[in-house]
């Protein structure tokens, strides 16, 4: 148990921080899942929506900095590629 008052901060921000990345991870993952699931159903204008909402989400958590911007890269890409091949 920390007893500096410096510690306790910490602790406190730390608390807080955990909890806004989490749920900025939760959005993330489920606007993920979104395309994911539209993209596995065939419905291409669908999953262009969900890939347009999901875009801003990774954007920002790789600008937050709890997503590696690398992985948002290669996860967008990925998503593209799938979601251009499909047939209208």
């Amino acid at each position: 148990m920390a007893h500096h008052p410096s510690a306790k901060k910490r602790i406190r921000q730390t608390k807080k921080r955990t909890r806004i990345n989490r749920t900025r991870t939760s959005r993330i993952r489920t606007s993920l899942k979104k395309v994911e699931t539209a993209i596995a159903g065939g419905n291409k204008a669908e999953a262009t929506d969900a890939f347009r909402s999901l875009q801003p989400e990774l954007m920002r958590g790789a600008a937050r900095g709890f997503v590696h911007r690398n992985t948002v890269a290669r996860r967008l890409s990925r998503l593209s590629a799938r979601i251009k091949s499909m047939s209208a």
